[in-house]
């Protein structure tokens, strides 16, 4: 018990600081759920006044971490997708309000600071980030803090804190002509232990509450599109419902199940202009000279050079896995990576690649760095520049996969910028890629000194 009671005594202090309750809703009643007071996060219709222009003509991005951020001050309860409608502008309204402003729904400067000062605690207390789930497609805000135990799901990523009082599950159900109300009915029996108090349905999406094996509460979200349901699913023990409702409210608006191509206009919008001239990594995958490496290491390169080996072609890409082949001709008995015939497992890994010149003093070695791939296949944390492409060696001297560099717009309580996320393509990835090239790619296991010889800095020149 006292080890219990001590697990709930540090969730607790971890989320001291977050919204009373009065901030985020009114009390509940003891027989009401706090998602019947605050109806579930929906999108809000652009608005169509005055108002209109001005959050047009502000970047996506900006407009999501303001969302996100009154969220947090307990202002709104609404989709973070950058929909500036009424229930926006009464959100920056009541924030306004609240400090003393002139309600005019439209931040100014020292309001924005304001905003972002007020946040930033209960951000960081809990330790939110958003994350792409790569198993489901899904885009959820995570409360790392509370749940820092991750694992595979059985539909999608798992989540949990460390003795499992608060756990979190992504899913995704694929299924010709499936239907929001069959999968409805799918979430309210499973598992068969569940007791729904709440239900709300819409066109494309739904909300469930309630009790599970009669201790543990339960919110899920799920939305349906083109024969798809993806959806989130989160567990807590009721005597933590006073703090984990908070955070509910949050993961649930943050919930972005099929991220629009406006947001990935946005990354790119936002992303620094590249470089002339770019550094990677590449691995060998053949003795004649075949190189794999990330595809936007690549980009709008007017030529490609491999140290040691000469200039390279390219020769093949895939879009939807950001790879890429080259070539460097004349070459003769490289040593090609060793690729086992499946990933190894989400966990502790040794990153094998050459870091940028600027990283290692102008240096051009090949260098290793500890890291950790999580169940979104995420890697943590991201490794210096230079790394898109390294090979990822988990613990048992297993390829886990190549590492890629991605921008992704993070939505914080401080700024809301344009990063740079590390992920991994998996094994099978690489494997259907080469397949697709007709290269068959030498198999086994490796070692991370091993692959070190089989690892190669890719410099590209834009013009």
């Amino acid at each position: 018990m006292r080890l219990v009671g001590a697990a709930l005594l540090a969730l607790m202090a971890a989320v001291a600081i977050l919204p009373s309750d009065q901030a985020f809703a009114r009390k509940p009643k003891p027989s009401e759920p706090a998602e019947a007071q605050v109806g579930p996060p929906t999108a809000d219709k652009p608005t169509t006044g005055p108002l209109r222009a001005t959050y047009s003509a502000m970047p996506l991005a900006e407009r999501v971490g303001i969302q996100s951020d009154l969220i947090w001050t307990g202002d709104y309860n609404g989709v973070t997708d950058g929909e500036f409608g009424d229930r926006s502008i009464a959100a920056v309204k009541a924030f306004q309000k609240r400090n003393g402003g002139k309600e005019t729904g439209v931040l100014t400067t020292e309001e924005r600071d304001k905003l972002r000062a007020a946040a930033r605690p209960r951000v960081e207390q809990v330790g939110w980030q958003m994350i792409d789930d790569q198993p489901t497609g899904a885009r959820i805000g995570l409360p790392t803090k509370l749940v820092p135990k991750s694992s595979p799901g059985k539909a999608g990523s798992h989540w949990q804190s460390t003795r499992g009082e608060i756990q979190v599950d992504t899913f995704r159900i694929a299924a010709k002509g499936i239907t929001l109300t069959s999968a409805l009915e799918q979430v309210k029996k499973e598992p068969t232990d569940r007791t729904v108090a709440y239900t709300v349905t819409k066109p494309d999406f739904f909300v469930v509450s309630g009790l599970q094996s009669g201790v543990k509460k339960f919110y899920v979200r799920a939305h349906v599109a083109n024969d798809e349901v993806r959806g989130i699913s989160i567990l807590y023990d009721q005597a933590m419902e006073g703090i984990v409702e908070k955070v509910v409210i949050a993961m649930s608006s943050a919930f972005t199940p099929f991220p629009t191509a406006e947001i990935a206009a946005e990354i790119q919008r936002t992303a620094p202009p590249r470089r002339k001239v770019d550094y990677g990594t590449g691995v060998i995958v053949s003795a004649a000279g075949d190189i794999v490496t990330d595809r936007q290491v690549i980009d709008d390169c007017a030529f490609i050079v491999i140290p040691g080996l000469g200039n390279a072609d390219r020769i093949a890409d895939d879009k939807p896995s950001n790879l890429a082949l080259l070539r460097v001709y004349g070459a003769r008995s490289l040593p090609p990576l060793a690729i086992a015939s499946e990933s190894g497992r989400p966990g502790d890994v040794t990153l094998v690649g050459v870091a940028d010149p600027q990283a290692q003093a102008g240096g051009s070695s090949v260098s290793t760095a500890r890291a950790r791939i999580n169940t979104a296949r995420v890697v943590e944390p991201s490794p210096a520049p230079g790394f898109s492409g390294a090979a990822a060696i988990d613990s048992e001297g297993q390829l886990a996969g190549l590492v890629q560099t991605k921008p992704q717009v993070v939505a914080g309580p401080a700024t809301t910028a344009t990063a740079n996320q590390a992920t991994i393509v998996s094994v099978e990835t690489l494997r259907d890629f080469l397949k697709a090239q007709k290269l068959t790619p030498a198999s086994g296991r490796s070692s991370a000194d091993s692959v070190k010889t089989s690892v190669v800095r890719v410099i590209c020149v834009r013009r």
